[in-house]
């Protein structure tokens, strides 16, 4: 009992900070040493629900239903995902406001949050690299050209004309479901900064405040199209070319900072002005030491690890 409500506050802590475009849900569950137990049980459920669709099922040598999710760790998934869906429904409205009315100062401080979770996608591609004895120039130069250049390419898009999208099509909807729940796999990049850069934080936050059902719907319906084939194909990648993901992550994050300065004309960034500053300063600054000192927390815990347990 006592496990289950910790895990139900680990899950409100995830979710919470997965309203917030700045922090990585998969970057909390690390720190609180619970991502690889996540991830390993989302892949035996994903698995086992395939398994126990009509068209998987064979009349011969099929499994019993309760051993198709037997790798499922139900007293850790199930409080989280109670958890989770509390805060998310809880906070949604407040963050809302504050989004609306202070777009300033709230863009300041998710740019700070950000800017510092660069640190884990980086830390985790450092340990994953050859040893400096192994590698020749080149290799060494080739990390840092493949984030300049997908940092790059991610600012001049942003760079085109765009706006927060007001009335989105369903189809839109259900795609930002299963670009936002990809982060989760992805320690460093967060779901919400992902809707945020497509115009998408504010209709989706909107309609969780509102309890708009229809919109929710198409949206859980395009995250479990996500967990089911990308989601997939990410944890496949991160397992066989690690240091490569984590690199191109690093370059989105990187570039995608544009969409956050907190001085924008539609797509054309502003000088800061000379009065009015110092709260976004304020802002910046708190968001940034918020996840510095979760980064440094997971640093004491053990090295990094991803799933499959590498280092």
């Amino acid at each position: 009992m006592a496990s289950g409500f910790a895990h139900a506050a680990h899950g409100a802590l995830i979710g919470l900070v997965e309203l917030v475009p700045g922090v990585s849900g998969g970057t909390v569950a690390l720190v609180l040493g619970l991502y690889d137990r996540l991830i390993l049980s989302a892949r035996q459920l994903i698995g086992g629900a395939v398994r126990s669709t009509p068209w998987t099922i064979g009349p011969r040598g099929s499994s019993p239903r309760s051993s198709r999710f037997a790798g499922v760790e139900w007293s850790l998934i199930l409080p989280l995902a109670v958890g989770m869906l509390l805060a998310l429904f809880a906070l949604s409205g407040p963050l809302h406001t504050f989004v609306e009315d202070q777009p300033v100062i709230s863009k300041a401080l998710f740019l700070g949050m950000v800017a510092a979770s660069l640190l884990v996608p980086i830390s985790m591609a450092r340990q994953s690299s050859p040893s400096r004895a192994g590698r020749t120039l080149a290799s060494r130069l080739a990390g840092p050209a493949v984030v300049l250049a997908v940092a790059a390419a991610v600012f001049v898009l942003l760079g085109l004309p765009t706006s927060t999208i007001g009335d989105p099509s369903g189809w839109v909807i259900a795609l930002s479901g299963a670009a936002a729940v990809c982060a989760l796999a992805l320690p460093g990049l967060s779901g919400s900064f992902v809707l945020l850069t497509f115009g998408m934080y504010e209709p989706t936050l909107e309609a969780v405040s509102s309890r708009n059902g229809g919109y929710l719907a198409l949206f859980i319906a395009g995250a479990l199209l996500g967990l089911v084939s990308v989601v997939q194909l990410l944890a496949y990648l991160l397992r066989v070319h690690r240091r490569t993901v984590l690199l191109v992550a690093t370059g989105l994050i990187l570039g995608s900072l544009r969409a956050l300065w907190p001085w924008q004309d539609n797509t054309t960034l502003l000088p800061p002005p000379t009065e009015g500053w110092t709260w976004p300063l304020i802002a910046f600054s708190a968001g940034a030491v918020a996840v510095l000192l979760l980064w440094w927390q997971d640093r004491r815990r053990a090295p990094m690890t991803t799933v499959g347990g590498q280092a």
